[in-house]
């Protein structure tokens, strides 16, 4: 049967084992997830540009989504057979990709992910376990941070992961980071490197989470990524295709932020900026979080003039900033908190793909 026909009866049926549906067009690495579970069951189809419940919305062509497919299969070994094009139903485009049943395991960077239901799952997944007489506190995070996976974007899943392997971390070095209890910082001179480390891998990524929550969102609406500001032909040159400088380009969108302003990163991104997350005072907040990573990364936690200019009261200069476990797990709890509201409301206004 001709894909066009096969598609025209697909549309409006319920999501399945051999169907899925995504309103926009995903990063490549949600597509190779997708392509290989439904290669790794019974094959079937995914369309671009028609909602969970079957809306055909059409699917923006401002971006090639052949170049996403093709960086999607780079990424799975072996390839799969697939057919993949635009196809005219109720008068919108949309995308297929039609994955055949493979005869051998299709991996996805040595992960096996399958199609179970109208789910695609990571085959034999690892548990995150910690210390049955641990501190409470990180299971609790842990659990919360489970919690949220539910309709995470791509962006999302990436750090609920990063972060489980900190408090992995945690967990693990405890005779080092809270060998007495954990609302008292460790005298541990290790223990100390250690626990800035940890503290500002955390932040650190938060920053990666929105500098990739905003590639997902010029991906899924590309009238977004218009603006006034300029770009060299020598920045467009260095990327290799309009997906990778789309990437590039939301990596140079965080220079602000970065340099601890959380006022000029929302002031210059107007996709963030629209989702009415950040009031005053946590814009205060995450600044101060900021600055204490600048001051783990950059200053081995000895205070500086810049540092007090964000912390008025309680720090000496050329003092050593120490914190407790207890102290750290809630700015990430705090950071947590800030993710999740971040990406429900982008998720619901731009339309973004989950990664379930």
């Amino acid at each position: 049967m001709d894909i066009n026909q096969e598609i025209t009866q697909l549309v409006g049926q319920p999501e399945g084992i051999s169907l899925e549906y995504k309103a926009v067009l995903p990063p490549s690495r949600n597509i190779a997830q997708l392509i290989s579970s439904f290669a790794n069951a019974e094959g079937g189809f995914i369309i671009l540009g028609v909602s969970d419940l079957g809306e055909v919305n059409g699917l923006s062509e401002d971006f090639h989504a052949n170049t996403i497919t093709h960086k999607a299969l780079d990424l799975l070994s072996p390839q799969p057979r697939v057919q993949y094009q635009y196809v005219t139903v109720q008068g919108k485009k949309l995308y297929v990709i039609k994955v055949e049943k493979a005869d051998s395991i299709i991996l996805l960077e040595g992960k096996t992910y399958v199609r179970e239901g109208a789910t695609s799952k990571l085959l034999n997944a690892s548990e995150v376990k910690f210390k049955k007489n641990g501190y409470k506190r990180i299971k609790e995070i842990n659990d919360e941070l489970e919690t949220s996976r539910k309709d995470a974007t791509e962006s999302k899943v990436k750090l609920i992961e990063h972060y489980q392997n900190i408090l992995k971390l945690i967990d693990d070095l405890e005779d080092k980071l809270y060998p007495s209890d954990p609302n008292t910082p460790t005298e541990n001179a290790e223990g100390k490197v250690l626990a800035r480390m940890l503290y500002s891998s955390f932040v650190d990524n938060f920053e990666t989470y929105l500098s990739d929550l905003l590639y997902e969102i010029f991906l899924a609406r590309p009238e977004t990524l218009k603006s006034t500001q300029t770009v060299t032909i020598e920045e467009v040159l260095n990327c290799s295709d309009l997906q990778e400088f789309v990437k590039y380009w939301s990596k140079q969108k965080l220079h602000k932020l970065q340099k601890g302003s959380v006022k000029g990163f929302i002031k210059d991104n107007k996709q963030i900026r629209d989702l009415n997350v950040f009031d005053k005072s946590m814009e205060d907040e995450v600044e101060k979080l900021l600055q204490i990573r600048h001051l783990y990364s950059h200053r081995n936690g000895i205070v500086d003039e810049k540092f007090l200019q964000y912390f008025r009261s309680g720090y000496v200069l050329n003092a050593e900033h120490t914190m407790s476990i207890s102290e750290i797990c809630d700015k990430l709890s705090y950071l947590i908190d800030i993710v999740n509201q971040i990406d429900g409301k982008a998720s619901a206004k731009y339309k973004l793909a989950s990664a379930s």
